[in-house]
């Protein structure tokens, strides 16, 4: 089957493969036929040791996608041929990911694909949808309170606001100019120029919480943050507490439910996405774009 993807352990070159299919599905698995994967910047760790996801090179890369079930393991309960799911897996059971043909997942971790929701669509939520709800439940706001978004402009911020704002949070989000509108458009009540090396200075300090999607701005948020408030980093750097700051970093984890809450919400038109598709044959420019973070806030979905 064609796939995108490495060649040895500790390769960095993304290329064109030609893989076998996947096993047959034990007990608790099954085989999806990719329609739609979608692709991160959290894909360039899957084979450096980054992010140990149990990557069997040669193997296609990805950790999240839509398809229809074409095999179901013994014992799996609820999912039958040809419906369509979707998915985030995170140790990759078969060894290999998303960006191929065929992909085998754990049964538990898929999530059903509302009709009215296209695959590539559905395809460029899990990663950025589940660390988004994820993040939000690890801080726990309620209506009123005050949250501090780096780089709304992206898929997870960019949802976060969302989700946020739904929930009656006053959100401030820093972003570029020009994904400015769009951010408002999706409930913040502040966007600040990251550019602006003093955007620090213009915003009101005393956030009830930091949500760190950016790289490099964790220490400069938490002093925004008030005493005894709360930073969550999505970027691997919280800074150690102070003033009684909870300040943590999140690693996204699979959860069905809270993908097929997502996947309904979408469906529903109360999220919005921007994918970009893309046929798999471009899997290595995609990859090369958002791991260099040059996607203009669009989430880049693979196509076989």
């Amino acid at each position: 089957m064609k796939a995108i993807g490495v060649t040895a352990p500790g390769e960095t070159d993304v290329i064109l493969l030609d893989l076998p299919e996947p096993p047959p599905p034990v007990a608790g698995q099954v085989v999806i036929e990719v329609e739609a994967a979608g692709v991160g910047p959290w894909d360039r760790l899957l084979n450096t040791g980054g992010w140990d996801v149990g990557l069997q090179p040669p193997a296609a890369l990805g950790v999240e996608g839509v398809g229809r079930v074409r095999a179901v393991g013994p014992g799996v309960q609820g999912i039958s041929v040809g419906d369509r799911v979707v998915a985030h897996e995170a140790p990759l059971p078969g060894g290999s990911g998303f960006w191929a043909e065929q992909v085998l997942v754990t049964a538990a971790h898929t999530a059903p694909v509302p009709a009215a929701l296209e695959p590539v669509e559905a395809a460029a939520l899990p990663v950025n949808g589940l660390t988004a709800v994820q993040a939000l439940e690890a801080l726990g706001l309620t209506t009123g309170q005050r949250l501090l978004i780096t780089n709304g402009g992206g898929s997870t911020g960019a949802l976060a606001i969302q989700l946020a704002a739904a929930a009656g949070v006053e959100v401030t989000a820093t972003a570029s100019r020009s994904a400015a509108e769009r951010l408002r458009g999706f409930g913040a009540v502040e966007v600040v120029d990251y550019h602006d090396p003093a955007w620090p200075d213009r915003v009101q300090a005393g956030f009830d919480a930091a949500l760190i999607a950016a790289p490099g701005t964790a220490e400069i948020a938490l002093p925004l943050v008030r005493d005894g408030g709360q930073l969550c980093s999505l970027t691997s750097d919280a800074p150690g507490p102070e003033r009684g700051i909870t300040s943590t970093d999140l690693y996204v984890r699979p959860d069905a439910a809270q993908l097929t809450q997502l996947a309904t919400n979408l469906a529903q038109g109360l999220l919005r996405l921007a994918p970009e598709p893309l046929p798999l044959t471009d899997g290595p420019g995609a990859y090369d774009r958002a791991t260099a973070g040059r996607t203009a806030g669009r989430k880049l979905v693979l196509v076989p």
